[in-house]
């Protein structure tokens, strides 16, 4: 039985994971913002993520031990998250672009993010210790 070995569990602990990680990159651009010739990065996650989940509409075989052979594609593995960096667009004269503003605003956003993925991480934790508990 997988209770928290599910991929959904897994899927939710990978995003709060790279949550973190945006936090620190954004972070980052925001501290560089009047660095000349600093280029702003971003996490790459959600559309990997999408891109593994949509290969799984095929139809895959599971294996219980290290030497089956693979069978179709591999949906139940996480990509791992991606840090990019934005050469293409200049924002200062000093060849800097970072928007504070912009990186704000994606700050607060990811932070609601992680909020939401911590409280969905609770909430399934909660509901399988009320479940071994029996009580409500």
């Amino acid at each position: 039985m997988k209770l928290l070995n599910g991929a959904a569990f897994q899927r939710m602990e990978a995003a709060a994971y790279a949550a973190e990680v945006r936090q620190r990159v954004i972070s980052n651009n925001i501290a560089n913002a009047e660095t000349p010739h600093f280029k702003r990065s971003e996490l790459v996650f959600e559309q990997l993520l999408e891109e593994t989940m949509g290969a799984g509409r095929k139809l895959a075989g599971r294996s219980s031990d290290s030497r089956h052979i693979s069978i179709g594609s591999n949906a139940s593995r996480l990509p791992s998250s991606q840090v990019v960096t934005d050469d293409s667009t200049t924002m200062n004269n000093n060849k800097n672009n970072v928007d504070p503003d912009r990186e704000m605003s994606l700050l607060a956003k990811n932070q609601l993010s992680y909020y939401l993925y911590t409280k969905q991480i609770n909430h399934e934790l909660k509901m399988m210790r009320t479940a071994i508990e029996g009580r409500g």
